[in-house]
């Protein structure tokens, strides 16, 4: 029995790091995506960004937000206590998580760090994305030191970690509120302090496109996202060392794929439809709606009712672009608020389609609060930063481009010679 128990933990343990390390390659992903998507010149900045953003979320994770999220005693359902730094002295050899009955120990402590740390890189990354092309680049950094330590933890403890959504009966799988929906609340609330970029609307109002400047990276950032994705859903499920486990993450796993494929039809019915062409960009944001979509429950789904909500999420995403762009005036580059927010509410309520524990009332009040939270939050430190630092840069560095002042190096030097 002891010999089982042991390589339960070790195969659960393994399998945990792994998923880790596949969700942090979505990382990539983000980097290729935004930097295929900006234009040339400030291509370096929003490399720059993402590496900067990533080490950020793992320092301050470390510090502070995993103790926030994942307290030993909280205070209360609604407010988790403060502690810092994980594993110290030589602690961590011996954390484990437990469950079942007998309180065996089925993975390490250290490796639900490890994968619950990339999924807050992931949140910001939306961000990063939604701000581009005309943001300072330490003051991304500077909320970024908050978001990741203080903004994301608290509501993901009120899921994730026990908190009063949790006892609500909240839903939400692997994170298309607590990660995703997230991670556009607090892109939303810095668009709209930060503005529209210089020429992207006309003097009536007319949006104008700021076409990409690298579509085949865009392409490849969204195919390492999809393969990131079987970690971050297949991961979630947490474990996978026997028979009714490993049924359950090959489900998952199947259920990703097929939504992401149905999120890509939808965008392009969708763009064929509205334009007439086959629209590369909605594509590639209709992949990554369908994988948000299917995120807060990839489980109970059949792998047709799988496709049928990545369809719809990729419907919705173009119509959501075209609505937040032409409509609302609200610049987002990348499109991320509405594949991460409006994409999210979305697989949010979609759970109660096939999941017989969701209820409606209990997803919209869950949707309701983690949306108010970040988003005002996020707000306020904005403002805070708006008024020490600044968050935005000049007319003469935006027409430059950010690589320069930001960064003083161009992506592709050759293109400017």
């Amino acid at each position: 029995m002891e010999q089982v128990l042991q390589l339960s933990y070790a195969l659960d343990t393994f399998y945990f790091l792994m998923s880790g390390a596949l969700v942090m390659w979505m990382a990539a992903g983000f980097a290729m995506l935004e930097a295929g998507l900006v234009r040339s010149k400030n291509t370096t900045e929003i490399l720059a960004k993402n590496v900067g953003l990533f080490a950020i979320a793992c320092i301050m994770y470390m510090l502070v937000g995993y103790n926030i999220m994942y307290p030993a005693e909280a205070v209360n359902s609604f407010f988790p206590g403060i502690s810092f730094l994980i594993g110290s002295g030589g602690d961590h050899l011996a954390t484990a998580v437990t469950a079942g009955g007998d309180d065996a120990p089925y993975y390490s402590g250290m490796s639900d760090f490890f994968f619950q740390v990339v999924f807050v890189a992931t949140a910001m990354s939306v961000v990063s994305g939604a701000v581009a092309e005309r943001m300072k680049l330490m003051s991304f950094f500077a909320f970024a030191i908050v978001f990741t330590s203080v903004i994301y933890p608290m509501q993901g403890f009120w899921k994730w970690g026990g908190g009063f959504l949790d006892g609500l009966g909240f839903l939400d799988f692997a994170g298309s509120g607590v990660v995703h929906m997230a991670g556009a609340s607090a892109a939303l609330a810095g668009v709209l302090l930060l503005g529209a970029r210089k020429g992207k609307y006309g003097p009536n109002g007319e949006s104008r496109a700021i076409p990409g400047a690298n579509l085949p990276l865009a392409t490849l950032g969204t195919f390492i996202l999809w393969l990131g994705w079987f970690g971050f859903n297949g991961g979630s499920e947490l474990k996978i060392s026997n028979v009714e486990e490993a049924n359950a993450v090959a489900m998952i796993f199947v259920n990703t794929l097929m939504a992401a494929a149905g999120g890509v039809i939808g965008a392009l019915l969708m763009s064929k439809f509205k334009f007439g062409k086959a629209d590369l960009t909605m594509m590639l944001n209709g992949a990554l709606a369908g994988l948000v979509a299917i995120t807060a429950e990839p489980l109970t789904p059949s792998a047709l009712e799988a496709t049928l909500i990545g369809l719809v999420g990729g419907i919705l995403v173009v119509l959501a672009i075209l609505f937040i762009d032409s409509k609302m005036k609200i610049d987002d580059p990348v499109g991320a608020i509405s594949v991460h927010g409006v994409v999210g509410i979305f697989g949010l309520i979609a759970v109660t389609f096939t999941n017989p524990d969701a209820t409606i009332v209990a997803q919209l009040t869950g949707i309701a609060v983690i949306f108010a939270w970040v988003f005002g939050t996020s707000l306020i430190v904005w403002s805070i930063i708006k008024v020490i630092m600044g968050i935005r840069v000049t007319e003469e560095e935006e027409y430059e481009g950010v690589d320069q002042s930001e960064c003083g190096m161009e992506a592709y030097p050759e293109f400017t010679k």
